[in-house]
């Protein structure tokens, strides 16, 4: 039975000179935290590393990637920073509480009925003959998404899944069943 684990990774905690901008850097912390996620992940044998193209992400990817030698690594569009809001269609499977919030995301980063994160559970979230262990580093509302997904949850059940910087969350797919959510913002290497 042929096996996917994914495990998803929020990027390193971000430089505050850069004033929360998209494409910022990491800070000296956020590098640490990702040196001490390639610390912890270095026993995994993953086929590859994909991450985010944010300067965050790739950052973080860069420092991690120290501990795994050989591995292949590579930005990824289907990582890209998010947000999950309802077309006008579908307003209503959301609670009316967050609509003013998800009505003021930038246009950069709407992604109208989750299709691209969809699109990235479908690319990333298959089996195939061998069991394939990857690294996804990416953003909180993506993992977020994927989180929701594994747990059958309502569609707006993402908010509110917040993981910690350089966190370890692994969902995984098995070729008979369901897919399952193994852990979730495990932190124990921080």
């Amino acid at each position: 039975m042929a096996r996917t684990q994914l495990y998803l990774v929020r990027h390193g905690e971000q430089d505050p000179a850069s004033n929360h901008a998209r494409d910022g850097g990491l800070s000296q912390l956020g590098r640490e935290q990702a040196d001490r996620l390639g610390r912890r992940l270095r026993t995994v044998p993953f086929s590859a590393i994909h991450h985010s193209p944010l300067a965050r992400a790739a950052q973080t990817a860069d420092v991690a990637a120290g501990h795994l030698p050989n591995v292949p690594r590579h930005d990824c569009e289907f990582l890209m920073d998010r947000t999950p809001v309802p077309s006008s269609g579908h307003r209503d499977s959301y609670p009316d509480r967050w609509l003013a919030w998800l009505d003021s995301v930038p246009d950069e980063e709407r992604d109208a009925d989750a299709a691209a994160l969809q699109a990235a559970v479908e690319h990333f979230g298959a089996t195939g003959e061998e069991d394939r262990y990857e690294l996804l580093i990416t953003h909180n509302f993506v993992i977020g998404w994927f989180v929701r997904h594994v747990l059958d949850a309502p569609v707006w059940r993402w908010i509110g899944l917040n993981q910690a910087n350089c966190a370890i969350t692994v969902v995984q797919w098995d070729a008979d069943r369901p897919p399952a959510l193994v852990s979730f913002n495990d932190t124990g290497h921080l």
